[in-house]
């Protein structure tokens, strides 16, 4: 007889391996099925983010930084560097030591909760009646368990261009873009999203002459036009060179390099050759060998899981989250939902609130942002307040020789309830935590203006753009 579970979660990313710990924490007999290896065949649980996507892409981004400023802005701070060298593979040893780290973390987590984890691809055989489904585990050996409830958080994989498959060697998604042995001479990126903007600037930053072709004629279209004109302004001046409104011709994998023909937004045509291309063009929900077909399970148009507004699939008792469903493909978003689908199969009442939840590119400077544009607004015709504050007006960042940037609050014109934070700048990615939570509250400008911010702080320029809102910045 198989083993049985009251849940069971397919896929251990972020989504995933909370999900099972939340189970765990709330009672349930829980088990974790992921397929993931490390380089010596053991589990590797942590999904994409983990192991080939936000972990170790932070890793080099940190690495590559410590480069540049070593190489570039330590003599401003009366700091002389002599015979500065670079030494790629351990820089990539650190970044794959950072990753087994957080691996080994999660397998600590599930022993700790109880969480029993099984290193395998799991699939549905069948539906196993009252007792819920039968699940298949596919590893070193192939057994069969039984959960009442399942739930699904099988992430996404690398989009590819049509006629450019990845080898990992020559033409590299985001995977094999953590991973090159040297610093190539000329890289290619094709696609001006998350993933080509970090690891563009990762390899820009350690002495890679980087070129970015994007097919949409705007730069970072989901961001804030404002906040994206300023991040292009900056990393055109940083040495990227991003080209808009490109469209790809055919590519030709020449082995030790790559070919790249297109057409620029005025009609020229292009011939590049790139010791390395990266694609970076989105990713596709992954249902590959989940065998759905077997019990019914209901894909969209789009090949998501299809689900509801509580991640509820088509079917009694099986749940989905993270990649694979709607919404943003962003580990937090997915942990969130996690959390959400263990509470609601526990009775509770999961909390997602998809306009508080933050995004971030982490480049430098990083950029982040809540809640809604400006064009949004404009398009929704929503009277409102706008309120800035440049970094170049703030003590800490001019300690911290990065002044680059500026806060952004929109706030409602009538009520001052606050609609959106965008921020390009230094430590973004941890200031937009402030104007979450705030949105989360239905807090107004004012509130944040009111609140008294630690001197000297790059938080002050949170304040700042607040009170920029009712034109009473005091600093600028």
């Amino acid at each position: 007889m198989s083993k049985q579970f009251d849940v069971v979660v397919i896929g251990g990313g972020p989504g995933g391996y909370i999900a099972a710990i939340r189970a765990a924490q709330l009672g349930f007999s829980t088990a974790c099925i992921d397929a993931w290896s490390n380089d010596k065949g053991g589990p590797a649980p942590g999904g994409t983010c983990t192991n080939v996507g936000c972990i170790p892409s932070k890793a080099l981004l940190q690495s590559s930084e410590h480069y540049e400023h070593a190489g570039h802005a330590f003599a401003d701070h009366g700091i002389q560097v002599q015979g500065l060298g670079l030494d790629v593979a351990k820089m990539l040893g650190r970044k794959n030591t950072i990753v087994k780290q957080n691996n080994d973390g999660i397998l600590f987590l599930f022993k700790k909760n109880k969480v029993t984890f099984f290193h395998g691809h799991g699939s549905f055989v069948k539906a196993a009646d009252a007792a819920g489904y039968e699940i298949k585990v596919a590893g070193k050996t192939e057994e069969t368990i039984t959960g009442k409830h399942i739930i699904l958080a099988t992430g996404s994989n690398a989009r590819a261009l049509p006629g450019a498959a990845f080898d990992e060697a020559t033409i590299l998604s985001n995977d094999g873009a953590l991973s090159i042995a040297e610093v190539p001479k000329k890289l290619g990126v094709i696609g001006a999203g998350v993933i080509g903007l970090e690891m563009g600037s990762v390899w820009r930053r350690l002495g890679a002459e980087v070129t970015v072709l994007e097919a949409l004629p705007t730069f970072l279209g989901a961001v804030d036009e404002q906040i994206a004109k300023e991040a292009h302004k900056l990393f055109v001046k940083q040495g990227l060179s991003i080209n808009l409104g490109v469209k790809i011709g055919e590519i030709v994998n020449g082995g030790s390099d790559v070919t790249v023909n297109y057409t620029d937004d005025k009609g020229a045509e292009h011939k590049a050759v790139f010791d390395k291309l990266i694609i970076s063009i989105g990713r596709t929900p992954n249902t590959n060998g989940l065998n759905a077909e077997a019990v019914g399970l209901q894909l969209d148009e789009r090949g998501f899981i299809a689900v509801d507004g509580d991640c509820k699939t088509n079917l009694a008792n099986v749940w989905a989250v993270g990649d694979v469903v709607r919404g943003p493909m962003l580990a937090h978003k997915a942990e969130e939902e996690g959390v959400a689908v263990a509470e609601r199969i526990a009775g509770q009442h999961g909390h997602v609130n998809f306009n508080t939840i933050p995004w971030v590119i982490y480049t430098s400077p990083e950029i982040a942002w809540v809640g809604r544009t400006e064009q949004q607004l404009k398009a929704d015709g929503v009277a409102y307040k706008a309120g800035t504050f440049p970094f170049m007006a703030n003590g800490r960042a001019r300690a911290l020789g990065d002044t680059s940037g500026m806060v952004k609050f929109l706030a409602d014109a009538t009520t001052d309830e606050i609609l959106g934070v965008h921020i390009v700048g230094p430590m973004a990615s941890e200031l937009i935590a402030e104007a979450v939570v705030a949105m989360e509250f239905k807090a107004s400008a004012e509130d944040i203006a009111r609140i008294c911010h630690a001197h000297p702080s790059l938080s002050e320029a949170t304040k700042e753009a607040a009170l920029a809102v009712d034109k009473r910045s005091l600093n600028f």
